[in-house]
C-alpha cells in the first residue's frame, strides 16, 4: 500500500532580485504561494545635498484603491512603492508518493 505524503517548503526572500526555482517530477504535484510585502522606506531624502537621511516609514500603506495611481503611493510617507524594501514569502506544497522499495 502506497501512502501519499505532503511536504511544505517555506522560503523568505528579503531581496527583490533573488529568484528561486522549484522542480517537480511527473509523479508529484505541487503548488506555490507567494506573499509580497513592502516594508521600510529606503528613499534617501538628503541625496541632493550629498547626505543620507531616511524618513523612518516602517511599512508601505497604499494611499488608494487597487488599480488606481494612488495604489503605488505610500499614505504614510508619500513615496512610491519601489522605495520600500520588498519581502517575498514563498510556500511550496508538494504531494508525492514514495517509490516502491
Amino acid at each position: 500500500m502506497m501512502k501519499k505524503r505532503q511536504m511544505v517548503i517555506k522560503q523568505r526572500s528579503r531581496n527583490s532580485n533573488t529568484s528561486s526555482s522549484w522542480t517537480t517530477t511527473s509523479s508529484s504535484s505541487s503548488s506555490a504561494i507567494s506573499n509580497i510585502r513592502y516594508v521600510e522606506c529606503q528613499k534617501n531624502h538628503a541625496a541632493n545635498i550629498g547626505g543620507y537621511a531616511v524618513d523612518g516609514c516602517r511599512e508601505f500603506m497604499a494611499a488608494g484603491d487597487e488599480g488606481t495611481v494612488d495604489a503605488l503611493r505610500c499614505a504614510a510617507c508619500g513615496c512610491h512603492r519601489n522605495f520600500h524594501r520588498k519581502e517575498v514569502d514563498t510556500e511550496v506544497v508538494c504531494e508525492y508518493s514514495p517509490p516502491n522499495a
